[in-house]
């Protein structure tokens, strides 16, 4: 049971798989030739046309900056037409334009660009139609965010034969192809990649999500787990040097393992043409219900329904602990990352953002800083395991520790069947909860029954209503789309963008936009103490801001797709829009006194134009 328990929570971790969300598209691909046939073994000259969206560009094919995504066509030939020497691809010439978000003018592409391949067909080609595939890969940017990288496909049907004429003159005439930017394509495809980040600019990005993992760890999400290792540190200590090391080691490659996970979920999304958010694995009823059980069996756990009668059961994967094993700790550090995701913490947002817009090698290097950072005080413990002596030893006492830690398990649960009501109807919350509360009983049968008939009942038992409680959140109807909502200082509109750029550029308004979700711990506490107050209240209604909500708790593609376009994948995340500015991006952990002054700043320009 143990080891099924922990594959399920192996294959838990990648949950945000590939194909959750799509990036927006701002350029399309149409491939053309020059004549309308070819004799074998003839050159061809092709063309990839992008037209892109007004008011967008992409990146030259040259990036000025080593961490900028080139756009890069490439073509797939069929077999039968394979060029027997490498294509040569001209780019257009790119221009130098300054942007908000950069220091100094970038090459970008913008309006209609037209890429040209120079290939000499096969000599052998039978006379035929044959169907050459092309792929532009890009990230499409404005004047003041950029999109998620995503790709535009095409197709050209390329005929083999006699009496060919000129076509296409408009796109193929000596204005065009003048390019400087060349490259060599592959036969038969040509290999699509993305630039790295190297140099102080990964160093610096690596940093920040290091920090972000560490900070994870004072997040309110990740209590239940640290509640946990708490008590099984202090048991590993009284046991000596050598259980400290390796329980923390192997907590340590839980969660070290479980980013890798992240990461990979991650470039299959990508290679799919979509892009993964952090946390949004608690956007499924399912899962949110998955991590109820798990957190409800800790808590009976260390109730002691579990050490004496049931110590192979499923709780002993969360046993605290030298006698858990290697696999017990290993599963805590899962456990750890997959209760760190619904939190975001400072600096975390803008690494994850950064890393999803790279290549695959950087999203596993950014995503292994973070759980290094998130497992720092594990690593710490297996450096220097005398530490673990500040502890108080074990004792009689320790039993009250344990049963405090068991409510606070419990209050993590009570946290999930809020986020679960913002996702399902009422009912369907109320079947969940009986579902789970079945499961209690039957561990409590089983913890009550002197025979080995009565343990096996009852843990059967025990499997079908967590199994139950799962299907019944997986198959439940959706709760009521969240529309306006009254607080007790705010009258928050719904997330509507181009509303908010209506506001702001039509009617003069300040419009405050606030990205969250129920799940996210960190949204809820910002809410309370930030904006949720007196303060900022006065300042909305000095300033006319007008409050928008943008509710991230279930998928929401347009809420992706927003934040993709400020470079983020996290919650939470705040935005302003200014008369006659351009809109301000917070930090993830905004304060009062930071909203207040971008505010008075804000209106001080607004006032000036």
């Amino acid at each position: 049971m143990k080891k099924l328990i922990l594959f399920a929570l192996l294959a838990l971790v990648a949950l945000p798989s590939a194909g959750q969300f799509t990036a927006t598209e701002k350029a399309t691909l149409e491939l053309v030739a020059d004549r309308t046939a070819y004799e074998a073994g003839a050159n061809a000259r092709l063309a990839g046309v992008v037209s892109i969206a007004p008011d967008w560009h992409v990146n030259s094919y040259t990036p000025t900056e080593d961490w900028m995504i080139r756009t890069e066509l490439s073509l797939e030939w069929p077999p039968e037409l394979t060029p027997t020497a490498e294509p040569e691809l001209t780019y257009p010439q790119h221009k130098q334009q300054k942007f908000e978000f950069t220091e100094g003018p970038i090459a970008v592409y913008d309006g209609t660009a037209p890429i040209f391949v120079d290939v000499t067909l096969p000599a052998d080609a039978a006379p035929g139609t044959y169907e050459i595939q092309g792929k532009l890969h890009y990230q499409a940017c404005d004047h003041s965010r950029c999109l998620a990288p995503t790709d535009a496909l095409a197709s050209l049907m390329l005929t083999i034969g006699d009496g060919g004429e000129a076509t296409n003159a408009a796109v193929f005439s000596d204005g065009n192809g003048a390019g400087t930017e060349t490259a060599t394509a592959s036969a038969p495809a040509a290999a699509t990649s993305t630039t790295e980040s190297q140099g102080p600019n990964l160093a610096f990005i690596l940093l920040l999500a290091f920090v972000g993992g560490f900070i994870l760890n004072a997040m309110p999400c990740v209590l239940p787990v640290l509640s946990i290792k708490v008590f099984g540190v202090m048991r590993a200590a009284a046991e000596g040097r050598r259980h400290v090391v390796i329980g923390n080691l192997a907590t340590t490659a839980g969660i070290v393992v479980s980013f890798w996970l992240l990461a990979g979920a991650a470039v299959g999304a990508k290679m799919a043409g979509a892009a993964v958010g952090w946390g949004v694995q608690f956007q499924q009823p399912a899962f949110v219900t998955f991590m109820t059980v798990i957190v409800m069996l800790f808590a009976l756990n260390m109730w002691g329904l579990f050490e004496i009668n049931l110590p192979e059961r499923l709780a002993m994967v969360g046993s605290s602990g030298p006698q858990e094993g290697v696999a017990g700790h290993f599963a805590s550090g899962l456990f750890a990352t997959l209760m760190a995701t619904p939190c975001s913490a400072p600096f975390l947002g803008t690494a994850v953002g950064f890393a999803l817009a790279q290549a695959s090698s950087t999203i596993f290097l950014i995503f292994t800083a973070i759980g290094l950072g998130l497992a720092l005080p594990y690593i710490i413990l297996a450096i220097a395991p005398g530490a673990a002596k500040v502890f108080p030893k074990p004792g009689a006492w320790m039993n009250t520790f344990k049963g405090i830690m068991g409510f606070l398990l419990a209050a993590t649960a009570i946290w999930l069947f809020f986020v679960l009501a913002a996702q399902v109807d009422g009912a369907s919350v109320a079947y969940v909860q009986a579902a789970i509360l079945g499961l209690a009983l039957c561990i409590w049968l089983a913890s009550q029954s002197a025979g080995a008939l009565g343990k096996r009942l009852s843990t059967v038992g025990g499997v079908a209503a967590a199994v139950l409680a799962v299907f019944l959140a997986a198959t439940a109807p959706p709760a009521m789309a969240s529309g306006d909502a009254k607080t007790a200082f705010h009258q928050w509109v719904a997330f509507d963008e181009a509303e908010a750029q209506r506001l702001a550029n039509d009617e003069n308004r300040f419009v405050f936009v606030d990205v969250t979700a129920d799940w996210c711990v960190t949204c809820k506490a910002i809410e309370r103490t930030v904006l949720e107050t007196k303060e900022v209240a006065n300042a909305f209604d000095e300033y006319g801001v007008v409050p928008m909500k943008a509710d991230w708790t279930n998928r929401d593609d347009k809420i992706t797709e927003f934040l993709a376009s400020y470079g983020k994948a996290a919650v939470p995340f705040y935005v302003l829009y200014r008369p006659g500015q351009e809109p301000h991006a917070f930090n993830e952990v905004v304060t009062k006194k930071g909203l207040l002054e971008v505010l008075s700043e804000s209106e001080r320009v607004a006032s000036v134009r």
